[in-house]
């Protein structure tokens, strides 16, 4: 069983670990995203193959025909987690869940979340400015790059208080504006 203090793994490596195809998809997503390792896309994979097996269970909890209600219940949960985490729009259904992809996921990563609003010349850039702590959600500091942003929070990202980079005058501010991010 093991020691319940431990942390444990929670992604799957790839079954094949030389395979060309994936490879190469996965070294376009790093360069893409500037992500550190490939076990950040493994990672996000993992998330949206749970999604996609509590959207499978939906549909076989359906078509066995007990309990609409319970069926109903559980499908809004659902929908409703992954709206809130910005991964689906409000019209969306099952089958929306089905068809995620791993950039859908990538996207809503603050280091990405960061670059896309302007506020790093790149995403290298974005993960360096948050790991030193100068960016923050709502007032509070953020280190984490992987930190998944929910869409009630995606307004609120900005340099933290204390940071130097809140100063319009900073050097390394005035070149990421001058390059149109």
């Amino acid at each position: 069983m093991g020691y319940p203090g431990k942390n444990h793994k929670r992604y799957q490596t790839p079954l094949r670990p030389f395979e060309k195809t994936r490879i190469e998809e996965e070294n376009k997503l790093m360069i893409e995203y500037g992500l550190r390792n490939k076990r950040e896309v493994w990672k996000a994979a993992s998330h949206l193959r749970r999604y996609r097996k509590a959207a499978r269970d939906l549909l076989a909890l359906m078509s066995t025909g007990a309990g609409q209600a319970r069926f109903e219940a559980k499908k809004e949960e659902l929908l409703g987690h992954l709206q809130r985490l910005g991964l689906l729009g409000p019209d969306a259904d099952i089958d929306s869940v089905l068809s995620l992809k791993v950039q859908h996921h990538l996207e809503r990563r603050l280091q990405t979340l960061v670059y896309r609003q302007g506020l790093a010349r790149s995403p290298k850039q974005a993960r360096q400015l948050i790991t030193h702590g100068h960016i923050a959600i709502n007032g509070k500091r953020i280190n984490i790059p992987g930190y998944g942003v929910p869409r009630a929070e995606e307004t609120q990202i900005a340099y933290h208080g204390r940071s130097a980079l809140t100063d319009a005058g900073h050097a390394e501010r005035s070149r990421i504006t001058r390059t149109g991010r």
